[in-house]
């Protein structure tokens, strides 16, 4: 019986899980939707840079580099506005706002007459990505246990990331016009999907409406409101035990407190920050972001002799291979195994890119035509499995509750403005300074950021995420 019990604490569909598991799913429609906004880009680019670009002339190269790098912008925008809107607003309001710069993406992307018009549409579907990457890890982290939220966590760049697979192929595949009438429908359904989830137990114990916690805290947990015998009395009692106890825990975290310039500078918190800084910079210009958006570039340099639209789907999936093997990894071995061995594969994986490059000639890389695809798929596989799936899971987890909304908007910025350093710097350096020179750069950062975060980096699996 006692087995029994303990297995059922682990499964993820057990019922005190239900509920958390679904609203999961729901919220990360927006991020699935995200995702396919990212996928557009590497396809188009090359239809945008033809003779039959739908704009009526072909963009140029720097308007390519604006193209992919005004996300990033728009992310840190979208990081601040909703980082300064989580606690003022609510979550759940937070999280209806992300679908309208979402929708007006594809709007504008369906009329652009020029490429002005891709770029506000670029800008604006990293507003909506910039907000959902920091209101919705805060949502789901505030409605989790912690002995499933690494996976739960970790499905945040899953859905991203076959978001972007599904981009990928409905770019090179479909219409130009016709994507965006059927993508736009994805955030109409987040929105249905989401509305009748209840704001966060934390959120409403902070605001101090502490019935509507408790009754927010069941819902998630999915327990009963009332009891209707003696038995499920008792339980019922158990269960506002169980409620009063995660209250206390979340006051001692000092949710109610007003937050001062000390809960930022002391050596705990500077210290989370630095760890923060560099896990961020070691994430973006590794190339882990930049690699997928420009992918076609990197195959072209390669001189790939396969279909550069299928390779792309290829790596796209292999990419989500890497994730779901994080979802299912994360909770059983921790995060630090999974980020430091990602790591050093990725770093690995981009010197090998950099060597074939600089001493392969052209006869050697049309024999081994299989090996560019091959590399791609590993650096893109390995970078899934930590680099990519883990970095919001462990910036939660690091900072204190106190100031989380806050510290995960700064956080989030610093991320956003790297996004757009390196969507800037990849292309320029590929066809200024050559693939070998900019993959020998990606994977020195890999090593710098195995280094520093192997030496000061803790295990945060199984925090308690109300301190």
């Amino acid at each position: 019986m006692e087995q029994n019990s303990l297995e059922e604490k682990f499964k993820l569909f057990s019922p005190r899980y239900r509920w958390q598991f679904i609203s999961t799913l729901m919220v990360h429609i927006m991020t699935f939707t995200h995702g396919v906004s990212v996928g557009w880009l590497s396809p188009t680019l090359r239809l945008l840079s033809s003779e039959n670009s739908p704009l009526g002339y072909e963009i140029t190269f720097v308007e390519a580099s604006w193209i992919g790098s005004l996300m990033g912008l728009g992310s840190l925008v979208g990081n601040i506005g909703f980082g300064l809107l989580l606690d003022r607003i609510g979550r759940k309001t937070c999280m209806y706002g992300l679908a309208i710069p979402n929708m007006c993406y594809w709007i504008l992307i369906y009329t652009a007459e020029s490429v002005d018009y891709l770029y506000a549409g670029r800008f604006l579907a990293g507003v909506a990505g910039g907000g959902a990457y920091v209101a919705l890890p805060i949502f789901i982290s505030e409605i989790v246990d912690d002995r499933i939220r690494g996976a739960l966590s970790s499905m945040a760049m899953m859905n991203v990331c076959f978001g972007t697979l599904i981009g990928f192929i409905m770019a090179s595949y479909l219409s130009y016009y016709l994507m965006p009438c059927i993508v736009i429908a994805l955030p109409i359904i987040y929105l249905l999907a989401i509305f009748n989830l209840p704001e966060t137990p934390i959120y409403l114990i902070r605001r101090g409406r502490d019935e509507k916690a408790e009754k927010s805290y069941r819902f998630y947990k999915n327990l009963k409101n009332s009891p209707s015998d003696q038995n499920e009395s008792e339980k019922h009692d158990d269960v506002k035990n169980e409620f009063k106890l995660y209250r206390e825990m979340v006051l001692q975290g000092g949710v109610r407190e007003k937050v001062t310039w000390q809960d930022f500078i002391n050596k705990p918190t500077l210290k989370v920050f630095v760890l923060i800084f560099v896990l961020i910079v070691t994430n973006q210009m590794s190339g882990s972001f930049a690699n997928l958006n420009y992918t076609s570039n990197i195959f072209a340099e390669l001189e790939n002799r396969l279909n550069v639209n299928t390779c792309t789907v290829v790596v796209g999936v292999a990419q989500v291979v890497g994730i779901l093997c994080a979802v299912m990894l994360v909770d059983r071995f921790g995060r630090r195994v999974l980020l430091l061995t990602s790591m050093a594969g990725m770093g690995l994986g981009e010197l090998a890119i950099g060597l074939l490059k600089d001493l392969s000639t052209s006869e050697l890389l049309a024999e081994l035509y299989w090996l560019p695809l091959t590399l791609m798929c590993w650096v893109a596989f390995i970078a899934a499995v930590g680099m990519v799936s883990l970095v919001f899971t462990i910036i939660m987890e690091l900072l204190p509750a106190k100031i989380r909304s806050i510290g995960t908007s700064l956080s989030m910025a610093t991320f956003s403005f790297f996004i757009f350093v390196s969507l800037k710097i990849y292309p320029i350096m590929i066809a200024n300074s050559g693939l070998g020179p900019t993959m020998y750069m990606a994977a020195s950062f890999c090593t710098f950021g195995f280094i520093v975060l192997g030496l000061f980096l803790p295990e945060t699996k199984g925090k308690l995420m109300t301190h």
